[in-house]
Order: C-alpha cells, then structure tokens, then sequence
C-alpha cells in the first residue's frame, strides 16, 4: 500500500556503487544517512549498504553507497526463514552503540508531544474513522503515553522507517537500508512501527514479537500509536493516496479501534 505519492531522493547506480540524491534535505536526512551508514559499516558490517563518497554541502547533497544484492520483501505474509533472517538483521541493528545519535525522527517522545496538534490539522472525518480519529486523540492527550514517553528503555538504532521494501532478501539473509530517519530508540517501539505499518499487513507478526525481551503493555501502547499516526497520515494524504484501496481509511480505523479495545480488554478491573 503506498500513502504518499512523491520520493524525498533520486537514485542511480553505476556498477556496484549507487548515489543517492536528496530532493528534500531540511531534516538533515542526508547528514544522518551518511552518520548511521558509518556507524553500521564499523559495528555491523554487511547488514547495510557499506558508505563510499558523499558530499553532504552539495546542492542536492548526494550519499554513495554499495549495491546491496536481494529483493525487497514483498507485501504478502513472510515465510518462516524470511521471518528467521529478519529477526537475525534486526538483532544486529539493535547491537549497535547509539550514545552518539539523535533520536530518530517521530520518536515516541515527539509522537506524544505533537501528535495533537497534527491530528487537529487535518480534522475529524465522518464515521468510523471519526470514531477512531477521537480514540486517537484520547491517546496522543491521555496520561499512559506520556509516561511512557518519559521512560528511558535500554536504546537502540531505530531503522525509522520499516516498510518491508526497505529489508532485501536474496533467499538466505536480509540487509537494511534507508536510514534518512534513523535514530536513536527501543526495542518495542521500532517492533510497533514495524508491525504497524501499512506494508505489513498480511503478515501476523504475533509469534515474531514474541521472539523479543520486550515489555507487551508498552509494546501494546506503541502499536495503538502508531496506528494512530497511519490514520493521520491517510487522512492528511487523502487526496494523494492513489492506489490504495478505495476503504483503506474505514480499515486502518477499525484497525486502531481494535487495538484500542484489545488493550482495555487487558486492562485489570
């Protein structure tokens, strides 16, 4: 499923070297790419595209990367080795030393802190969704998530961005790339934004979370948001959404409704 329909760079490739160019660089993507490609290329090499040449005060500012071998993960449900050598890449990911980077980009703390005001911005639609647009609200407002917010979890690389396009897979082993986000944040956060995603919904991702030490309330709090953000997203790019299905909102609404109610339903009385 795509939601936006514009790309924040250009690629070309000559051999086994690919330059990326940055349409858009006023998040300093380019300067954060180049940083987390680095680090990878020290702590965890050959998970990610290994950083040869960049000229970061160019304009457009260009990274140079290796061609990675693999296919993105499609959208359809993941087989049993592609969920062993995703679990592998992100245990690596996650091994990396983050002391050093910016939280990633939409960290839960900023989430929480702006989630409001963006939802305010594009207004609460009719039906279903207004119904899940007023849950959303409740949640980026309420008390859980602020505190949660505020809680320090072990950190680790967030990859930020965990469309399944982004995870190569040549039938043995998966690499990472796409890192104009990345940054530093949790375990159960970087798992929410992972099995949240709109790419990733014909997979159940139950027995892979499981795989992980992580706290479920939190894990379940971080999911309830970032569906929340993919409301927003679909309601503010509406009128850009092209090749989504035409119900694609009423979904992703009752999608959130359930988390909702899946959580007070655990909730003690």
């Amino acid at each position: 499923m795509r939601v936006r329909g514009w790309q924040t760079h250009e690629l070309s490739v000559d051999g086994g070297r690919l330059r990326k160019r940055y349409v858009s660089w006023d998040r300093g993507e380019h300067e954060r790419e180049w940083a987390v490609l680095t680090l990878l290329a020290r702590h965890a090499p050959g998970l990610a595209p290994a950083p040869l040449a960049a000229d970061l005060d160019a304009d457009p500012p260009w990274v140079m990367m290796s061609v990675l071998p693999g296919s993105p993960l499609g959208s359809g449900p993941l087989t049993a080795d592609q969920f062993d050598a995703l679990e592998t890449a992100l245990r690596r990911l996650w091994s990396v030393p983050v002391e050093d980077l910016p939280a990633r980009r939409l960290s839960l703390a900023e989430a929480v802190r702006s989630g409001s005001a963006m939802l305010a911005a594009v207004g609460r639609p009719d039906g279903v969704a207004g119904t899940a647009y007023d849950a959303a609200m409740d949640l980026v407002t309420g008390p859980e998530l602020a505190e949660l917010a505020r809680e320090e979890p072990p950190p680790v690389l967030g990859h930020s961005d965990p469309n399944l396009a982004n995870y190569l897979w040549d039938g043995a082993r998966i690499w990472v790339v796409d890192f104009e986000d990345a940054g530093r944040s949790d375990v159960a956060y970087e798992l929410a934004t992972l099995v949240e995603h709109m790419a990733a919904r014909e997979t159940d991702w139950t027995a892979f979370c499981a795989r992980f030490d992580v706290d479920p309330v939190r894990l379940r709090w971080c999911r309830q948001l970032c569906a929340a953000f993919w409301l927003y997203f679909l309601l503010r790019d509406r009128g850009s959404a092209r090749g989504n299905p035409p119900d694609v909102l009423e979904r992703q609404a009752r999608r959130l409704l359930d988390l909702v109610d899946d959580r007070r339903a655990r909730m003690p009385e």
